[in-house]
């Protein structure tokens, strides 16, 4: 039986990110919530640690954190976007085979996995070729790319990123979940259509919701993801509390 302290709330970082990534978001739910933005190795607080290349080496990581971090006396929910919304999926697998599932998994600003978000080999192109990738996908600011010192910090991070998705895109082929999932999208994202990909994903309740913006629109739209993620704890602790 769960306690009446604040759910606890994990947040996994999109490609690029840090712990830092989602501080525009913490004012608008750290009333409701126990926060712990999370962050792979290389960058943030962990700059002095190599970066990780592998997919089930971010996933343990991150599963690592989170048993550290947790306190079972408390409900918790996890929350990714775009990168930390595919090793979201995965982690929640790992956190249920550890008997420990959250209310639910929020993904945002990704159409679930086997859906092609680009075809391309990002973590292997050159840094003319990378810039435009990066100019192209959004949120990143342009100073990072016009200056060398902090483009030569910063991509060493987007690649290893880029590798980690690209290399094992197909990983996820089969994995289902015994949590709910909700997923929210840009309504200019180009993959938006297929939203509705990560029902296959969960044998528990699955819902979603389209927001205006492009692939970074959580920045934009910070009171409406607040809010969702206030109304997905309350609904995930009735169900829980009613079954």
């Amino acid at each position: 039986m769960h306690s009446n302290q604040k759910t606890q709330i994990f947040l996994l970082h999109f490609a690029g990110g840090s712990c830092y990534s989602f501080d525009f978001l913490k004012n608008d739910i750290q009333n409701n919530f126990e926060c712990h933005a999370l962050e792979l190795p290389g960058r943030g607080k962990r700059n002095q640690e190599a970066h990780l290349l592998k997919k089930a080496d971010a996933i343990l990581d991150y599963v690592n954190q989170i048993k550290k971090l947790r306190n079972t006396n408390q409900p918790y929910m996890i929350y990714g976007h775009s990168m930390g919304a595919t090793l979201g999926l995965s982690v929640v697998q790992k956190m249920e085979e550890h008997l420990d599932p959250p209310l639910i998994l929020i993904v945002s600003g990704n159409p679930g996995p086997g859906v092609s978000h680009n075809d391309k080999e990002r973590h292997a192109l050159s840094d003319s070729d990378f810039k435009i990738e990066l100019r192209s996908l959004g949120g990143v600011p342009e100073e990072i790319l016009e200056d060398a010192d902090l483009y030569n910090y910063f991509s060493p991070i987007m690649r290893a990123d880029f590798e980690i998705l690209e290399k094992y895109k197909h990983s996820e082929i089969g994995l289902i979940v015994n949590t709910p999932i909700f997923a929210i999208m840009g309504d200019k994202e180009e993959t938006v259509t297929d939203i509705a990909n990560w029902r296959k994903y969960t044998n528990r309740k699955f819902d979603y919701t389209i927001l205006p913006g492009n692939h970074f629109f959580i920045h934009r739209q910070v009171k409406p993801l607040a809010k969702i993620i206030n109304e997905c704890a309350d609904y995930s602790l009735v169900d829980i509390q009613s079954a």
